[in-house]
């Protein structure tokens, strides 16, 4: 029971544990969406390439590492079966996007060799992986 003479105390609302919440929140989709990544390819030094694009999401990708090994799509390939494989990924009516990722230290006709054999293929679409600089 209140007295007539007591003053009446003002309404407060505190948004510190507000702020922790949403702070929890926020911390929780950005995390999440660290995982949310897929790589495709195996862990190579890409070259630079300023004037570089972005391309829609490979559909297969083709791994030279530093010592001039292939993946494809992350299995070990010889060079002489990798456009049997790429032939197999082409759907009918519909193009492939074959990703090349080649480690900067990797000899020049190994990278060549691969792309000429891509290009014999039709309805394979190469597109070379560079980082921003």
């Amino acid at each position: 029971m209140r007295l007539p003479d007591e003053p009446e105390l003002p309404f407060q609302i505190n948004i510190v544990p507000l702020i922790d919440v949403v702070f929890a929140i926020l911390t929780f989709f950005v995390m999440s969406t660290l995982f949310l990544t897929r790589s495709e390819g195996l862990s190579v030094n890409l070259p630079n390439a300023a004037s570089g694009q972005s391309q829609k999401p490979a559909q297969v990708t083709v791994t030279i590492n530093p010592e001039g090994k292939l993946a494809f799509n992350r299995e070990p390939i010889q060079l002489d079966a990798l456009e049997s494989e790429v032939r197999k990924q082409i759907k009918p009516d519909a193009d492939l996007l074959v990703v090349l990722n080649a480690d900067k230290a990797v000899d020049h006709g190994i990278v060549v060799e691969v792309m000429d054999r891509v290009r014999r293929i039709k309805g394979a679409k190469l597109a070379i992986a560079t980082q921003k600089p």
